[in-house]
Order: structure tokens, then C-alpha cells, then sequence
């Protein structure tokens, strides 16, 4: 089957599939509520304290929006994992590299989109609100944290991907992801110095700062969690190919 063909049929399954579409229209949906709702209540507020960083005040939303990147990369994989379903699907498509090619590609050509769309609308909505403190895209930081919010949320779902393709659970993945991005990385990164700018999440999140104040700059950052995400695709993709289905 070309793989053209196999996408389709992928972007199919993920579209019918309620559990990954609620997932990535939450993405969207979460981030610009809470978003909104921030920037109503203490968003000017904000604005007088000192060190008051306008360009992550616009993005702090994302920090719950990527609980559902990563649920949609966990849901938009885990499905091949019930009732068979892998067995039916390399049916169709014997060839696992391409199979597997084919999903992580929709799955990530998704994210992004859907990302990239839920910053830039986030941060146009927020500045809606900030009255005298609004910013443009023109300052500092904001078109690079506007693009870089939308490409980090893709690499956290593609980053689930991967897991979930090695670990053959989302119910796994996201017990591991979640914790880890909301308790583990916050708790445990402040008693590890500079290697917390290393970690998936917190790397990843400077290129939301004006000026970010970590070991690495805002681009390394984001690559950093590429190559988490790079690292957990590779491992699913091993998976995939050698073990039965």
C-alpha cells in the first residue's frame, strides 16, 4: 500500500476515534479558556509586579493544555492495543516501518497544527484583556514563544506517541507523563540545578519566556525536547517491529 494510502487510512482511524478528537480539540479549547479566564481575573493585576514577564503571562495556560497533547498522543496510539486491532491494522499494511511512519506522522502533523493554532489564538485573546499592558507580536519573544509554543505541544504529543507504541498502554503513559510533567519535574527539578532545564517540559517551555534565565537558550530548549520525543519514537518504533501483535 503507498504510503499516501496508509496516512489516509490512518488519519481516518484518528478522526473517528472520540477519544483522540476530544483530546486535541481540548488542547485548543483548554488553553484559550483558562487562558482568557487569567487574563480577566488577575491579568493586569499581574502586570504591575515586578519581573513580570508579559510574553509567558500570555502562554501560561499551555501548562495545562499539554496534559492534553499528551493525552492525545497516548489515546491516537493506544487504540491499536485493544481487541486486536494492531492485528487487523498490520493486516492491511504488512509493512510496520511504514505503518508506524504513517501514524507518527499524522499524529504529529496534527499536533502542530492544532498547536500552532491554540498559541497564536491564546495569545491574541489574552492581549484582548490586558488593556494599557497588551503586547504585539512585534515585542520581544512573542512570535518565537507564539511559533514555539505550538511546535512544543506537538513534540509532548508525539513524545506520548512514542511511549505509549513501547509501553503498548495509554493508561500507562499517561500514569508516567502526567505526574511527571506536573509534580515530578517541578518538585524533584528544583533540587537538581541546571540539569532541570534538561528535562522534557521545562527545556521545552523556554522559548515561551521573553528572557529566559535556564542554562540553555529557547531554541536548544525546544530541541532538547526533541530529542526526548525523538528518543521515545525510536523506542516505540522498536517495539513495533519486534514484537508480536
Amino acid at each position: 500500500m503507498p504510503i499516501i494510502a496508509v496516512i489516509h487510512s490512518e488519519w481516518i482511524k484518528i478522526r473517528s476515534l472520540r477519544s483522540s478528537a476530544g483530546s486535541l480539540v481540548a488542547v485548543f479549547g483548554v488553553t484559550v479558556a483558562l487562558a482568557v479566564l487569567v487574563s480577566t481575573t488577575v491579568g493586569q493585576a499581574e502586570a504591575h509586579n515586578t519581573g513580570h514577564d508579559p510574553v509567558f503571562g500570555s502562554f501560561y495556560a499551555v501548562n495545562f493544555g499539554q496534559i492534553a497533547a499528551i493525552s492525545f498522543g497516548a489515546t491516537a496510539v493506544s487504540s491499536e492495543y485493544h481487541g486486536g486491532a494492531l492485528r487487523i491494522s498490520l493486516s492491511a499494511v504488512p509493512d510496520r516501518k511504514r505503518f508506524y511512519a504513517a501514524k507518527m506522522t499524522v499524529v504529529g502533523a496534527l499536533a502542530l497544527s492544532v498547536g500552532i493554532l491554540t498559541t497564536f489564538t491564546t495569545f491574541l485573546c489574552v492581549q484582548l484583556f490586558m488593556g494599557r499592558y497588551a503586547i504585539g507580536l512585534d515585542e520581544p519573544g512573542a512570535l518565537r514563544a507564539t511559533i514555539g509554543g505550538g511546535v512544543y505541544l506537538a513534540l509532548l504529543a508525539l513524545l506520548a506517541a512514542g511511549a505509549t507504541a513501547l509501553l503498548r498502554s495509554g493508561t500507562a503513559t499517561l500514569s508516567i507523563l502526567i505526574p511527571f510533567v506536573l509534580i515530578a519535574s517541578f518538585v524533584v527539578g528544583d533540587t537538581m540545578g541546571s540539569v532541570a532545564d534538561y528535562l522534557p517540559d521545562r527545556a521545552g517551555q523556554l522559548v515561551l519566556h521573553q528572557h529566559p534565565d535556564g542554562s540553555i537558550g529557547p531554541w536548544t530548549g525546544l530541541m532538547v525536547t526533541a530529542a526526548w520525543a525523538a528518543s521515545a519514537m525510536f523506542a516505540g518504533r522498536w517495539a513495533t517491529l519486534r514484537r508480536d501483535a
